[in-house]
């Protein structure tokens, strides 16, 4: 059976497959779903709670809190997978090099995945965001750049794993270029943990997005994003309870289901697993 049967079976992973497409469908169609500009600054609606004409409230500024969630999802989802591209294409590229060639390159590459994961990832990204600014480009690129390290570790074990095997010791015979090996033979074959990695590192990416904008080093007003939308409700938080509860619910959901599917593919992708589940 393919893996789609197995990934089927697991309604959770269904539910999670779900949320996301009805978070992308609705982030694609906001300019057709929302009736207010998410920038429209009207003060004489300030602090409306959820009413027909509101449904998720307004807030300080009289900004449409549903308006602002849909245009926010946006660039949160752009974030996280924007973050994960580059993460993964470095953790690909250096853990091909690492497996294919082993001996002193795997050794160097390795010692300095070990070095790099053992800096303190979100301390580290403030900090290079404040040297460079915080602005959406910044965040995506420090993301990706400092979260590729467990790709590698994974793309190296299955290099090691499948460079000894017949069709590989094949190609080689046939006098194939070292590129056309690890690129055209091997990585195919290697990327199911990789799926299920990239996966689980958009949840990630979009957690750490509204983390450093929610202490003001990510996204800037008034461009919208879940993590600004609950620092702006912070200060309103007991008289305002839709301006913190709304945006949070949506990072948990968001989380929740990628981790959802993430989980879902891990299994059907692990033929062990399926001998287990099945």
């Amino acid at each position: 059976m393919g893996v789609w049967t197995y990934f089927r079976r697991n309604r959770l992973a269904i539910a999670g497959m779900g949320i996301v497409l009805l978070i992308f469908l609705m982030a694609a169609m906001c300019p057709l779903i929302v009736r207010y500009d998410p920038g429209d600054v009207r003060v004489d609606t300030k602090l409306i709670g959820p009413c027909g004409e509101h449904p998720l409230g307004t807030d300080h500024l009289g900004r449409d809190v549903l308006s602002r969630m849909l245009y926010g999802a946006r660039i949160s989802l752009s974030v996280g997978f924007v973050a994960v591209g580059i993460s993964i294409a470095i953790g690909i590229f250096v853990g091909a090099i690492a497996g294919y060639y082993g001996r002193w390159i795997d050794a160097a590459l390795m010692r300095f995945v070990d070095v790099m994961m053992c800096f303190p990832a979100f301390f580290l990204i403030l900090t290079v965001i404040a040297l460079l600014g915080p602005n959406i480009i910044n965040v995506m690129i420090v993301i990706g750049i400092t979260s590729w390290m467990g790709t590698a570790r994974l793309v190296r074990a299955e290099f090691l794993s499948l460079k000894e095997r017949e069709f590989v010791l094949a190609t080689r015979s046939l006098g194939f270029t070292d590129r056309r090996i690890i690129f055209a033979h091997i990585l195919p074959n290697a990327l199911a943990p990789v799926i299920v990695s990239a996966t689980l590192g958009v949840a990630g990416a979009i957690l750490l997005e509204a983390g450093l904008s929610f202490l003001g080093f990510g996204v800037q007003p008034p461009s919208p994003s879940w993590g600004n939308i609950l620092t702006e409700g912070r200060t309103y938080i007991f008289d305002a309870w839709w301006l913190t509860l709304f945006p949070g619910l949506a990072i948990l959901i968001t989380v929740l289901a990628f981790n959802l599917v993430g989980e879902g593919l891990r299994d059907a992708l692990d033929p062990r697993l399926r001998g287990v589940r099945g």
